[in-house]
């Protein structure tokens, strides 16, 4: 430690650094500081998009998903209180299609089925069956690429619904 050289304030001063190279030192060293000045910034928005792209389109892929999610399941729930009160398949169809456009579905790409736990159906304290089966796409792939790789994801929901036991037999 040279106390004699007060520019290096307490720290050693490169090998062969006479007094003279002092200022010569510490001016290099504030170029290199100068260059670097401002690539922090650079570094973190650069990082910040490479990590918030693959974030994002996550978050856009699993909100999808469930919103049709939501659409399946309350159109299954629609159509089994529909077919058990009215006993009308094509009433409990359009409950479920109502369903399905609130959340943004297509009611076209959900296949609707309809079980019946006895024959005739609507006996009183029987069981309606009603199940819906979609696929949702995952966003932002295109059809060609689609079709090879698994880009659909699956989605089921079932409801049942109980026939009043002291509804008057049709």
């Amino acid at each position: 430690m040279t106390s004699g050289i007060p520019a290096f304030r307490g720290r050693r001063p490169p090998d062969g650094a006479a007094r003279g190279e002092c200022s010569t030192y510490i001016g290099r060293r504030k170029r290199r500081m100068r260059s670097e000045r401002g690539g922090a910034i650079v570094e973190f928005h650069l990082l910040g998009l490479l990590l918030l792209v693959p974030l994002v389109y996550v978050l856009i892929a699993v909100l999808d998903v469930q919103r049709s999610s939501y659409g399946v399941t309350q159109a299954v729930r629609e159509a089994g209180r529909m077919y058990v009160i009215t006993g009308d398949e094509s009433a409990a169809r359009t409950a479920a299609a109502v369903a399905l456009r609130d959340q943004g579905v297509e009611p076209g790409s959900v296949t609707l089925a309809f079980t019946c736990s006895t024959r005739p159906c609507l006996q009183p304290g029987s069981e309606i069956t009603v199940t819906a089966r979609t696929e949702v796409a995952m966003p932002l792939v295109p059809d060609v690429i689609a079709g090879t790789v698994n880009a659909h994801i699956p989605i089921t929901a079932a409801h049942t619904a109980v026939v009043d036991r002291y509804r008057e037999l049709p």
